[in-house]
């Protein structure tokens, strides 16, 4: 009893040994793979260690009787199908099961044929329902990535205009701030203290500035779709690379940053420009997560397809509901004028866009490991319909 390359499972539940042992023997001669349970709460345990595809269930058993178990195997293994068997010449213990959801009875003496008839029409109905359901999980995940795409692609819009408009009035407050400290600084009679003050609160004006302008350009970054530039380069040389890039940072907060790489050549095609943005943008994170006397390792390894590139911190973690949204644009934790919730939606959108995909974990107490995982091979397929270009190609 095939189906493709499939063998039927199917699990034998009757209390009469030399009835089951039987069936069990002309099943298997017809290539069904066959186990045997003497009662339903054996039944149970048995599905619980090994699920199958079909379960002939006996009515009437000591311990746990059919009807009984047929509501636990509904519950608990509703992709599996049950055919009833029943001894009883009164059917109104089948149209009581299948009213409970059996797929259909039969009563003893059981002919064969009619029976693996029963067993391949219960098998089909399983393989349809499981094709039904795939299809359902795939339609709601296209119309989710659809959902998601028109809200980045309006949230984009918004970001590049707003960006834009703002860019504007801060270059002219820049200017004017810096043309008063040019008057403030060359004119004699203005007294000291005031003076000061002056360039206090000019210096606060600039530094504001400064930071929006940071902002903008985080907003400018998530509206672009810039091309990438495919090329091949060591990823445990990039990863190095990022390290010595942070190190400062880390140090002035007596933070420990170390890269390990389990290959001292990591070579993938890629771009690397990106990629280490994105590595910057984790280790960064990290390090702000940690705040001081911590430890931020950046770890690099392959399974020969994909490179993998995992950030981890000991930093106090992610609260359980704000999983969901750490790649949410604009969702930030940081306090008021500190972050803008860019950085991890833009390296996800960055990643994804390479043919990747980036994922976290985290415990509250433990620290947080961002997982990055990227193709190792090129792949022009790929770079044709990403939009992307190889180095050397025109």
């Amino acid at each position: 009893m095939w189906r493709g390359n499939r063998r039927i499972r199917i699990l034998i539940i009757d209390d009469e040994s030399g009835f089951r042992e039987a069936l069990a023997r002309r099943l298997e001669k017809r290539g069904a793979v066959v186990s045997q349970a003497a009662d339903g709460k054996a039944g149970l345990s048995a599905l619980a260690k090994e699920p199958v595809d079909i379960v002939l269930l006996d009515v009437k058993m000591p311990v746990m009787d059919g009807l009984s178990a047929l509501e636990s195997i509904r519950r608990e293994h509703p992709n599996t199908e049950v055919i009833l068997i029943t001894g009883n010449v009164n059917t109104q213990d089948g149209v009581n099961g299948i009213k409970a959801g059996a797929f259909d009875y039969l009563t003893k003496p059981i002919k064969i044929d009619h029976l693996i008839g029963k067993i391949r029409q219960a098998f089909e109905k399983l393989i349809r329902d499981q094709e039904r359901m795939r299809e359902e999980q795939f339609r709601a995940k296209m119309e989710q990535q659809l959902i998601a795409a028109v809200r980045l692609a309006a949230l984009g819009a918004l970001s590049a205009g707003t960006a834009h408009e703002i860019n504007n009035p801060l270059a002219i407050i820049n200017e004017a701030a810096g043309w008063l400290k040019d008057r403030v600084n060359k004119t004699a009679d203005i007294p000291n203290g005031l003076q000061n003050d002056l360039n206090l609160a000019l210096k606060k004006i600039e530094s504001s500035v400064k930071r929006a302008r940071k902002v903008t350009h985080q907003m400018l970054s998530f509206s672009r779709q810039t091309d990438s530039v495919i090329r091949e380069f060591d990823l445990s040389e990039l990863a190095v690379e990022v390290v010595e890039l942070t190190r400062k940072t880390a140090s002035e907060n007596c933070i420990k940053v170390t890269a390990t790489c389990k290959k001292k050549d990591m070579l993938i095609w890629s771009d690397p420009y990106q990629v280490r943005q994105v590595l910057v943008n984790l280790v960064t994170n990290a390090l702000q997560a940690v705040g001081s006397n911590g430890k931020v390792e950046i770890i690099v390894t392959d399974n020969g397809n994909n490179a993998f590139v995992v950030v981890k911190d000991d930093g106090p973690g992610i609260p359980p509901e704000n999983m969901e949204k750490v790649f949410e644009p604009f969702f930030t934790t940081k306090p008021p004028g500190e972050g803008t919730g860019l950085g991890l939606s833009v390296s996800k959108g960055i990643i994804e866009k390479l043919g990747g995909s980036i994922s976290v974990e985290s415990k509250l107490g433990k620290g947080t490991v961002f997982k990055v995982v990227l193709p190792k091979k090129k792949s022009k397929d790929f770079t044709k319909n990403a939009g992307l270009a190889l180095q050397g190609e025109k």
